[in-house]
């Protein structure tokens, strides 16, 4: 049998909650991406970069929804962010 490492909304949030971000319970994907990305700071922004990328390059299957929810909300984001302050 083999063992797939999954990330799903729930994974997603645990991370966003694990490098600081508050997240309300019972959130969607989108809506958690949506939350961390209200009023960036620069740790923050350097925090959630660091998180997308290790999500994006690891070995575990990102659930679509997780993936739409990144595409959309959080790598916008950072690169308006990144985009407006250097």
């Amino acid at each position: 049998m083999m063992h797939v490492d999954l990330i799903d909304q729930e994974d997603l949030i645990s991370q966003l909650r694990s490098i600081g971000f508050e997240m309300p319970s019972g959130a969607t994907a989108e809506q958690a991406c949506a939350q961390a990305v209200c009023g960036l700071t620069a740790d923050r922004a350097t925090a959630l970069r660091r998180m997308v990328e290790q999500l994006l390059t690891g070995s575990a299957t990102i659930l679509p929804a997780v993936r739409q929810a990144i595409d959309k909300e959080l790598l916008p984001a950072l690169a308006h962010y990144k985009q407006q302050h250097g």
